[in-house]
């Protein structure tokens, strides 16, 4: 695999504080990413916006609006997460769907393969920048658009399950799982939509916990404890 795209919970960046960021946890990442980036992967990378935002937090406030204010919760983090990565050592490039100033750049599958081959790790903000769509759907789009071998989701929790392990102690944990059943399931990997899409376009992905020590390098080289969704 030499060109992968990185899914990051927004919860999982907020650690045991559950909001707001951790730098801990986000150093880590930045330090495994490097580590990576130094042997020749190309990496790009979607933060979701669950650390700050999740969806209507009120009857008031309208679909569109509430997704809008969801896509800038991602913008913000990947700001956040750029700037850990470059005092890291990294050089880094975040895009969006959609203007934001001077904060970002239009996404542009030349110039994203363009900073790949540079060396830049590319950060992918914004979602699809459209409502009733997810950065799930925001992440396997871009990894079909800039042709990724393998989304890499990492979550709070350490792989796909057949019921919720939060409630239910005697969810069993997949190993492998084919895209079909997933979406047969609702298994939840990604929201159905990205499950679809991943599918017609055949693009795997690794479900991992992003806690466990040295799991993205773990996951790449070839030490995998988590689910591997097959196309």
């Amino acid at each position: 695999m030499r060109r992968i795209l990185l899914k990051l919970s927004g919860e999982a960046l907020a650690g045991e504080k559950k909001t707001g960021f951790d730098e801990a946890t986000v150093r880590m990442v930045a330090l495994q990413v490097k580590q990576l980036t130094e042997s020749g992967m190309q990496i790009g990378i979607v933060i979701g916006g669950g650390n700050f935002w999740r969806g209507r937090t009120s009857e008031n406030i309208d679909r569109t609006k509430a997704d809008q204010i969801g896509m800038l919760a991602t913008v913000m983090n990947c700001i956040y997460v750029s700037e850990i990565f470059r005092s890291s050592g990294m050089k880094t490039s975040i895009m969006t769907p959609f203007a934001c100033g001077s904060f970002t750049e239009l996404f542009s599958k030349d110039a994203a393969c363009r900073y790949f081959e540079e060396g830049k790790v590319v950060f992918f903000a914004g979602g699809t920048g459209h409502p009733y769509f997810s950065t799930d759907t925001g992440v396997v789009l871009r990894a079909v658009e800039v042709e990724a071998d393998v989304i890499l989701l990492a979550k709070s929790i350490d792989g796909v399950y057949d019921d919720d392990p939060d409630r239910n102690p005697e969810a069993r944990k997949y190993d492998v799982v084919s895209i079909d059943e997933v979406i047969a399931r609702n298994l939840k990997v990604v929201d159905m939509t990205a499950s679809i899409l991943a599918r017609d376009n055949k693009m795997p992905m690794l479900v991992f916990g992003l806690g466990q020590e040295n799991s993205i390098i773990n996951t790449l080289q070839g030490d995998f404890t988590g689910t591997r969704v097959t196309v």
